[in-house]
């Protein structure tokens, strides 16, 4: 297991470096000047070139990847054209709330999902089946913005139940940190309750009529037990490839929820870094994200071995 583990992280150098270089090549490939956009439009030619020449960006590419490369082999990301701080700084502080809205996501949609799937499966055929399906379907189709706007609508203009936007943090108070969590993670969660939940039911449905089944109701266990203890442990497997999948999805649903929520984030440092054509902090944040993301796919194969054992040999 541990050299297993030691060449899946091996593996990530090459991709890692496939996507270092892609970013790289397709920011500079864009016609937009990040020098332009720093001096401003009453700028002139010579303030414009004087500014590419104090960043670098009047270097050949090859000069700048192997310059920005050599850096970052080194632990440095650079620092920030727009913000004016070093990019490693500036991800430390956006990193507590994309990774506090991104955990309670999965917590409320697995809580949700997974019994929704579990009772859609017990009861199939029925009209709670169709409802959860229903909403499996209606989940997939309506966007995340628009789901958040509504529940802005409701829970807080209407309602006045939770604050309009903003993020405090966890260290000022655990109530005020999660007050102001709670609708971004539910607008994020709704993708995810439909994913799950619907994943769930076919895998429990794949294993209600297998024979270890029969033999549990047949020893009189209860069906709670049973639907648990038997069903649900034995349709793990792909309802843990789904919450993994969940979660790497949950890259994309950060940027757009961070935005409708004014979270202070990964994502919307992300969304104002390409406004600015900050080449370094975009860079830095897609490197991280396709790392996290290759480091839950190793953590979801691993989970494998927990559910399964069969699969360690």
């Amino acid at each position: 297991m541990f050299a297993y583990i030691l060449r899946r992280l091996a593996a990530t150098i090459p991709v890692m470096l496939v996507v270092a270089v892609l970013v790289f090549l397709m920011l500079r490939l864009t016609p937009a000047d990040p020098a332009a956009i720093i001096a401003g439009d009453n700028a002139n030619a010579e303030q414009v070139a004087e500014i590419r020449k104090r960043l670098g960006l009047d270097q050949p590419i090859m000069t700048q990847f192997a310059i920005w490369v050599t850096k970052l082999a080194q632990g440095d990301l650079g620092e920030s054209f727009f913000f004016k701080k070093q990019v490693v700084e500036l991800i430390a502080d956006r990193l507590e709330p994309t990774v506090s809205l991104a955990v309670l996501t999965i917590i409320i949609a697995a809580m949700i999902a997974i019994p929704l799937g579990v009772i859609a499966a017990y009861k199939q055929g029925s009209w709670l089946d169709r409802i959860v399906m229903g909403f499996s379907v209606l989940g997939f189709s309506v966007p995340v913005f628009v789901i958040g706007y509504l529940l802005i609508y409701v829970f807080a203009i209407q309602l006045n139940w939770f604050p309009v936007q903003g993020y405090q943090r966890l260290s000022q108070g655990f109530g005020g940190w999660l007050q102001r969590l709670i609708l971004p993670a539910f607008t994020l969660s709704v993708i995810y309750v439909a994913l799950i939940a619907r994943m769930t039911r076919t895998s429990v449905l794949e294993v209600m009529n297998e024979d270890y089944i029969r033999t549990a109701r047949a020893k009189g266990q209860t069906e709670m037990k049973v639907l648990v203890r038997h069903a649900l442990a034995n349709a793990a497997v792909p309802i843990v490839t789904v919450v993994g999948l969940g979660i790497a999805l949950l890259i994309g649903g950060v940027v757009v929820t961070e935005s409708v929520y004014t979270i202070p984030g990964l994502g919307r440092l992300t969304v104002d870094a390409v406004l600015a054509r900050d080449y370094p902090t975009i860079q830095a944040v897609i490197l991280l994200f396709s790392l996290v993301y290759v480091v839950i796919n190793l953590a979801v194969d691993l989970t494998y071995t927990i559910f399964d054992p069969r699969i360690r040999y």
